[in-house]
């Protein structure tokens, strides 16, 4: 059973749902450019589809709100865009920092500062932002603010620059530079600023590991700048962590409120059933690698001859942990780094097919996993012993053929990892209607609530009224029974 101050939300993201309508468009990112690439086009690389055809919530928030409440929704997190907020560099506001090498050991921000960057900002986008905060705050609903999730201002990073004369050759070289790690405190702190009267909570970004892992490694996903090396990976990485310890401390200087970071977690299991080292060096890698840096300061070692690093400016430096959950990763000895993911289950099924273990795979071939969302709240509560938010949860399923059971069966582990103890205040599904899937476009849909792109009409799926009858209920006590496959 749900306790009564249980968040039941949605999250959204400012790039996938903002633009498609009258002043909507940004056109100052690095994936606005990116995904209107020619050469990106034409190689596949990413779909062709144009954010500025999309869902428009920055002119529809309040009848998606008034919605949102129909359906019970008592939570929203929502996104601003850096790009949005600072189209034009702010780089000439000089701050105090504390430089050593590499390492960026504290960004003093003044109000003298502040009122610098308020002459830069577009304020009239500060001021739609708070529009939106403001209503869903009118309409009873708790507000998380996510201050970064995955775009970059151009004049931070030039994803095509990058490709045509390397990382290392241009200044717009997003995570990449310290620089950034600096620019992003100051962000922060102009947010915190600005938004600190409407924030329940604050995040700082989302998913840094996806922007590193698949910006540098696994570069056939579609993200900028799709450019291989596994140095510009780690060294992004350790700048992201960097970036959102600087930025927590700019938040708390201004906000009582709780400050955590939204990652993606996939538990690692290992293919025979047999636990090992190989599955221990998964899951670190995967799921603790970067928290550890901004929990207990500690840079571990990723590989062989790697270095470690103590971080005491790092430490401590998280409140809460979003946790992501889509599906889990399996696992075999061998590799370079001592395993090895295997296909088949996972992030690596076909399109609505079964994965090797038999269980159901969504519209983008990732397999559906429920008790994996149980596995990691309790790995994470057994390391960290921080309050957990499940800050993103769903399924790619247009006909909505497998959302209303993947709803209740990872509600149904979140209700079950509650009843044991473990500290779970929320949970927040991706997403409330249909958005821009980053390089697949608006092909996978991941919406309680269709939407069309020409008209803009708002139309729940069946999964919708599961959802608000699960709130209602405040239980999946009498529903998970029909759940035709394990929970």
């Amino acid at each position: 059973m749900f306790g009564k101050d249980f968040l039941f939300g949605v999250s959204m993201s400012g790039f996938q749902f903002e633009m498609g309508g009258e002043d909507s468009l940004d056109p100052n990112s690095d994936w606005f450019v990116w995904v209107r690439d020619s050469v990106n086009i034409a190689s596949g690389l990413v779909s062709g589809d144009l954010p500025e055809n999309g869902v428009d919530y920055w002119n529809r928030f309040k009848s998606d709100h008034d919605l949102m409440r129909k359906f019970g929704i008592n939570s929203v997190r929502i996104g601003v865009e850096w790009s949005r907020i600072f189209p034009k560099s702010t780089k000439d506001v000089e701050v105090e920092v504390k430089k050593d090498g590499t390492a960026i050991r504290s960004v003093k921000i003044t109000e003298k500062n502040l009122k610098e960057l308020e002459k830069i900002a577009n304020m009239e986008a500060v001021k739609r932002y708070r529009e939106i905060m403001k209503d869903i705050k009118e309409k009873g609903m708790w507000l998380m603010v996510n201050l970064n999730h995955f775009t970059l201002p151009l004049w931070i990073h030039d994803p095509i620059k990058v490709r045509k004369h390397g990382i290392k050759n241009v200044e717009e070289s997003g995570w990449y530079s310290e620089e950034t790690v600096i620019e992003f405190a100051k962000f922060a702190a102009f947010c915190a600023r600005e938004f600190k009267d409407l924030a329940d909570a604050w995040s700082t970004m989302n998913e840094p590991q996806v922007v590193s892992s698949l910006g540098y490694v696994l570069i056939t996903a579609g993200f900028p700048p799709s450019y291989p090396s596994f140095e510009a990976y780690v060294r992004s990485s350790i700048n992201l962590a960097q970036a959102h310890a600087r930025a927590y401390d700019s938040i708390k200087s201004m906000s009582d409120k709780d400050v955590g970071v939204i990652y993606s977690f996939s538990p690692a299991y290992p293919v025979d059933g047999k636990d090992g080292e190989h599955v221990d060096m998964a899951n670190y890698y995967q799921n603790f690698w970067f928290m550890d840096m901004i929990t207990s300061g500690r840079i571990g070692k990723l590989f062989e001859g790697s270095t470690e690093m103590e971080r005491t400016d790092m430490k401590d430096r998280v409140d809460f942990l979003g946790i992501n959950y889509y599906t889990r990763i399996v696992v075999d000895k061998g590799g370079p780094m001592g395993w090895r993911i295997l296909g088949g289950y996972g992030y690596g099924c076909e399109p609505y097919s079964r994965s090797r273990a038999g269980y159901p795979a969504s519209q983008v071939g990732w397999e559906i996993y429920p008790k994996g969302l149980y596995d990691i709240i309790r790995m994470l509560h057994e390391r960290y012993e921080l309050d957990m938010i499940v800050t993103e949860n769903g399924t790619a399923d247009p006909e909505d053929r497998l959302r209303p059971y993947y709803l209740i069966s990872h509600i149904y582990e979140v209700e079950k990892a509650l009843s044991e103890g473990y500290p779970v205040l929320g949970y927040l599904h991706w997403s409330f209607m249909d958005n821009y899937e980053w390089s697949k476009g608006f092909d996978k849909r991941f919406g309680l609530v269709q939407v069309d792109l020409e008209s803009k009409s708002r139309n729940p799926r069946p999964s919708a009224y599961v959802y608000s009858e699960i709130i209602r209920k405040r239980t999946t006590k009498g529903i998970v029974e029909s759940v035709p496959y394990e929970v």
